[in-house]
């Protein structure tokens, strides 16, 4: 990567020192991001769901492209449900990706970027060029050269996302991406299945009713 963008060993995991907890404090949880979290819906739904993905992982691409439509018509966009969504890079191409898809510094923009990514993701992971093909998406998102090589290469974000995904995986035992909290609450259904997600929203927001 330029310049060296990730040091060398920086990305490996470290034992995680948390146990795999049901439920985490809520306020903990929703302060606990070092770059802000990507968000969709009512800044005042009565439930959040906080997700932990890294833009490399192809089971978060499948959640994007599968659960996530019908969550965000049944749920999200009536203003019943908030989404947070928190960058968890579990290697160089995903710390690139976040890095471009958050360089606008708009969320409306990143959420949207980020959408392109995972739908796109088997067209640019992969091969020594990633970053070229990294590149094309970000022509598309209105960068030149020089801009792609300013977000990619900013290495003051990259150190607090590296901090954020090593505090998430040792304060929340994240272990694997996605990975989701529901008000809270650790989701251990098949995120693939917008039913199972329902199991958890619709009794949180009858209890808020």
């Amino acid at each position: 990567f330029l310049q060296g963008l990730l040091l060398a060993g920086a990305v490996g995991f470290g034992a995680s020192r948390a146990r795999a907890q049901s439920t985490i404090d809520s306020e903990k949880l929703l302060t606990g991001a070092s770059v802000p979290d990507l968000e969709l819906g009512n800044k005042d739904a009565k439930v959040t769901i906080v997700e932990f993905a890294s833009l490399s992982c192809p089971a978060c691409a499948t959640f994007h492209k599968s659960a996530l439509p019908t969550l965000k018509e049944k749920y999200i966009d009536t203003g019943k449900v908030r989404l947070l969504m928190r960058d968890h890079p579990l290697n160089d191409p995903a710390f690139a990706a976040s890095l471009l898809s958050r360089c606008s510094g708009d969320n409306d923009k990143s959420v949207k970027l980020q959408g392109v990514l995972f739908s796109t993701q088997r067209t640019w992971l992969g091969g020594a060029d990633v970053l070229d093909r990294l590149y094309e998406i970000g022509k598309q998102a209105g960068y030149n050269r020089e801009k792609f090589e300013a977000c990619i290469s900013d290495q003051e974000k990259y150190e607090k996302l590296l901090k954020q995904r090593n505090h998430s995986t040792d304060a929340y035992a994240i272990r694997g991406t996605p990975s989701f909290f529901i008000n809270g609450q650790r989701f251990t259904g098949d995120f693939t299945d917008q039913e199972a997600f329902a199991k958890m929203i619709d009794p949180l927001l009858k209890e808020a009713s």
